[in-house]
């Protein structure tokens, strides 16, 4: 998009890590925000920084796994700003365990979260948005995770090459309808979040006891802690998304270890070999 003054970013998972950056940025950008999250309290505490910066907000909280709650956001977004430019459907969620172990509590959450949030955000907001007939992005955040598969990410990984694949076919579906609308897939590596953390909002499942991580879980967990503690700062994400939008670009990768990556599992696929084991430290 060429000029963002004026127009209207829908950002999921908005109170911290890359959707507060995102929100920042836009709202640098003159633009005006509907933000949703699930943590009512972080999301206040955006909603009133972003307001005193002089940004136009609707701040709702919003659990993206439920379809009427993303469908409400969207009746509210469009009856408040008219139109929406830029959906942003940035909620997640992570789980370590072995892939044995995650259970179908395990599954329903990461899944509801990850992949059907976005499917509720799609539903819910592109129909209006094309009806519009306005230029606009939907970004889809996904992960690396969504073009590698990590050890010990079953679900995550699972859920993050689903976005992948689905950003794939929306850009498709678009394209061939000479659409507007552009679409952008973020697959970054490790950033300075505290998606490690996500379980701070889960409800543990009644009756469901947590198995005693052994000394390989341990060790991916400790190789994930410090990879994140080393991560980009989401700030310099949301940089790379707004670039992209200006370049028109699909793919938004962060890190060129993922370049590498991509190129690897691809090279293993083509000559028939197992997949390597990545380096989580990259």
């Amino acid at each position: 998009m060429k000029d963002l003054r004026g127009k209207t970013a829908v950002i999921t998972g908005a109170a911290s890590g890359i959707g507060l950056a995102l929100a920042r940025r836009a709202a640098r950008e003159g633009m005006r925000l509907v933000l949703a999250d699930l943590d009512a309290g972080e999301l206040d505490a955006a909603a009133t920084e972003l307001g005193a910066a002089g940004a136009e907000i609707l701040a709702r909280q919003v659990d993206v796994a439920q379809s009427g709650e993303v469908w409400a956001l969207a009746d509210e977004a469009f009856a408040r700003f008219g139109a929406v430019h830029l959906l942003a459907n940035n909620a997640g969620v992570a789980l370590c365990k072995p892939a044995w172990e995650v259970s179908a509590e395990d599954w329903a959450w990461v899944l509801g979260v990850n992949l059907h949030g976005v499917i509720h955000g799609l539903q819910a907001f592109v129909p209006r948005m094309l009806a519009g007939d306005e230029e606009g992005r939907i970004v889809n955040t996904a992960s690396a995770a969504g073009l590698l598969s990590p050890p010990g990410f079953a679900a995550y990984s699972v859920s993050k090459h689903a976005v992948v694949a689905l950003s794939e076919v929306l850009h498709h579906d678009l394209a061939l309808r000479e659409s507007r609308l552009k679409v952008s897939v973020l697959c970054p590596a490790w950033v300075r979040t505290r998606i490690a953390q996500s379980d701070r909002h889960r409800q543990a499942p009644e009756g469901v006891a947590a198995s005693a991580p052994d000394g390989v879980s341990e060790g991916i967990a400790e190789a994930v802690r410090r990879a994140t503690e080393a991560g980009l700062e989401p700030e310099a994400v949301a940089d790379a998304v707004f670039e992209a939008d200006a370049a028109d670009r699909f793919y938004i990768l962060t890190h060129a270890a993922t370049k590498a990556g991509v190129r690897r599992r691809m090279e293993d696929i083509l000559e028939d070999r197992p997949p390597t084991l990545l380096d989580l430290k990259a």
